[in-house]
C-alpha cells in the first residue's frame, strides 16, 4: 500500500481540475447502463463538465430521452503516473451530477469551444460517430495517497489546472529517462531509511514535485516542496537547482 507524507500543496478543487486535465481515461455510469469509456472529457472553469460518448451507446439514447431533466450520473477518471510503476494510479476523481445531451444546433459550437482551451482529436468526430453530452457536477471527490476529500460545486467553479498539468508527462519521463544524477541528488533529501528504495519521479505541481519511492516493504509518495511556487519551466528550473543544492546546474526542459 502506498503511503504519502502531506506536505501543503494545490487544494482539493486544484487536483481535480488537474488530474482532469491529465487523465486519459474516464467512464460515464448512467444507471440503467453499462458504463460508457469517453473518447473525451473537459472540466470546464464554469464548473460543468463536457463528455464525449459514441452516439449509438445506450447512454446517449438515453440522455435523449430525459430531455432537459437528464439523468443522474458519475463520470469516474483515472490519473496514471507517466512512468511504469508498481501502483501506477495517483488518484482517482468521481464526478456526481445530472448529465444531459447538447442538441445539434449547439453541438458544433460547443466543440468549438472546448477545441480552443483543449484541442483533443476526438471532438473532430463530434456528429460523425461520437455525440457531446453536458455533466452539470453537483458534487466531487477525489481520492490518492493521502486519502479522499469531497469539493462542493460552486469551489470547482472558476478554477483551473496546475500550468504543468499537460506538460508534466514528458518532463517527468525526461526527467526519469536522462537524468539519473538529478534524481540521485534529489533522493539526498529523502529520511535516510528512505534511500535504500528506487526513487523514482511521481508528480509535478507549482508547489513542488513528488516522488515515488519502491521499497520491499511498500511504496511510499514524499513531496519535496519549492521554497515559493513557479509558475514557468524558468522558474520551475531554478526550484529544482535550489532543491538539489547546485545552483549553477543547466537546467532540465521537456522535449519538444
Amino acid at each position: 500500500m502506498t503511503r504519502s507524507i502531506a506536505i501543503a500543496g494545490p487544494t482539493a478543487a486544484e487536483r481535480i481540475h488537474s488530474a482532469c486535465a491529465r487523465a486519459d481515461s474516464s467512464v460515464l455510469a448512467i444507471p440503467g447502463s453499462d458504463p460508457v469509456p469517453t473518447a473525451l472529457h473537459r472540466l470546464r472553469s464554469c464548473g460543468d463538465t463536457i463528455i464525449a460518448i459514441p452516439t449509438d451507446s445506450p447512454a446517449t439514447a438515453m440522455a435523449w430521452q430525459a430531455g432537459r431533466t437528464g439523468l443522474p450520473a458519475v463520470l469516474e477518471l483515472t490519473d496514471e503516473a507517466p512512468l511504469a510503476l508498481r501502483e501506477p494510479v495517483r488518484s482517482l476523481v468521481w464526478l456526481r451530477g445530472t448529465v444531459t445531451a447538447v442538441n445539434s444546433q449547439a453541438e458544433r459550437a460547443l466543440a468549438a469551444e472546448v477545441a480552443a482551451e483543449h484541442p483533443h482529436p476526438s471532438l473532430l468526430d463530434v456528429g460523425h460517430g461520437a455525440t457531446l453530452l453536458r455533466l452539470v457536477v453537483a458534487s466531487a471527490v477525489v481520492a490518492d495517497a493521502s486519502g479522499a476529500e469531497s469539493v462542493q460545486p460552486d469551489v470547482l467553479r472558476g478554477i483551473t489546472p496546475d500550468p504543468f498539468a499537460e506538460m508534466e508527462k514528458p518532463w517527468l519521463q525526461h526527467l526519469d529517462a536522462d537524468h539519473p544524477d538529478v534524481i540521485e541528488r534529489l533522493s539526498q533529501r529523502l529520511p535516510s531509511g528512505m534511500r535504500r528504495g528506487r526513487v523514482r519521479p511521481l508528480a509535478l505541481d507549482r508547489f513542488g514535485l513528488t516522488l515515488r519511492v519502491e521499497t520491499v516493504d511498500g511504496d511510499r509518495d514524499v513531496r519535496l516542496p519549492f521554497s515559493d511556487p513557479v509558475t514557468d519551466f524558468t522558474e520551475l528550473t531554478k526550484a529544482i537547482r535550489i532543491l538539489m543544492g547546485c545552483p549553477f546546474l543547466n537546467g532540465l526542459r521537456a522535449r519538444p
